[in-house]
């Protein structure tokens, strides 16, 4: 009998001590999990290794490392990454993500980027300014800023511009888009002044990016809504990063360094 209860007491025990050790490996973070357009250079895509890389997804390696933590890069579509970030399959939206008119909707990090949308066409398109649109097709990422801007109607908006237009066609990826564009389809893409840089200089000649901006906005890093702890801590990161100038590193590689909005501390 006393075997049998000390058996019993035992067991309570280890079952005990395993539940404490799983509850502390459940709260100490290994992983971070970013989820990212794979299609939205210079900031997350995938180089002519096969590996996903650009300026947002080495920042977040750069905060991985300082924390211990793998990163884990999980490509979204953009239209359902508000799914992928509730489900809790990825722990946050690091991908050239504005923040600007979202502020309710996330906790946002600092905003580490200073953006515009910009107007691409074809060289020889004959458009010179926004007016110029005016009946034509031009092509907007699905669920992208651009194309929320391009159907706002608050201060700021721009779907007066967008009325004008013979239509507003979005597009999954501006891989897609920029082919069409290249084909005749599109007379004109609304996107990231950053994107549409290294698109232009990546593609060559051919393309042109309009004077006239259709906005400004700041890039931010998105966390579920209420997750203020993780925030905290990638915040501290990234100012310890623009600090020691890796930021500033990372920008000149990525042909950013003008919209770094980071600053370093005295």
């Amino acid at each position: 009998m006393k075997k049998s209860v000390f058996c019993a007491m035992t067991a309570v025990a280890l079952t005990a001590s395993m539940m404490i050790g799983t509850v502390c490996m459940a709260g100490e973070r290994t992983t971070l999990t970013v989820g990212f357009d794979a299609e939205y250079p210079p900031y997350g895509y995938m180089d002519d290794n096969g590996e996903y890389t650009g300026f947002d997804l080495e920042l977040a390696q750069a905060v991985c490392e300082m924390e211990g933590w793998e990163l884990v890069k999980k490509p979204i579509n953009w239209d359902s990454k508000d799914m992928e970030l509730n489900s809790g399959a990825i722990d946050c939206i690091w991908n050239g993500f504005t923040m600007n008119g979202r502020e309710d909707d996330y906790t946002f990090s600092v905003p580490y980027v200073d953006n515009s949308q910009v107007i691409v066409v074809a060289e020889d398109a004959g458009i010179d300014d926004l007016e110029g649109l005016a009946g034509k097709i031009v092509g907007v990422q699905a669920a992208s800023a651009a194309e929320e801007l391009l159907n706002s109607e608050e201060e700021g908006g721009q779907k007066a511009l967008a009325d004008t237009f013979g239509e507003l066609r979005p597009f999954a990826d501006y891989n897609t888009a920029f082919t069409e564009l290249q084909a005749g389809a599109l007379d004109a893409l609304a996107i990231d002044v950053g994107v549409a840089k290294y698109q232009l200089n990546s593609r060559g000649e051919g393309f042109k990016m309009l004077d006239q901006t259709l906005n400004k906005e700041q890039y931010a890093i998105g966390f579920k809504k209420g997750d203020q702890e993780l925030c905290d801590i990638v915040n501290a990161d990234l100012q310890k990063l623009t600090n020691d100038g890796t930021v500033q590193e990372l920008a000149e590689k990525y042909e950013i360094a003008d919209m770094v909005s980071l600053k370093a501390e005295e």
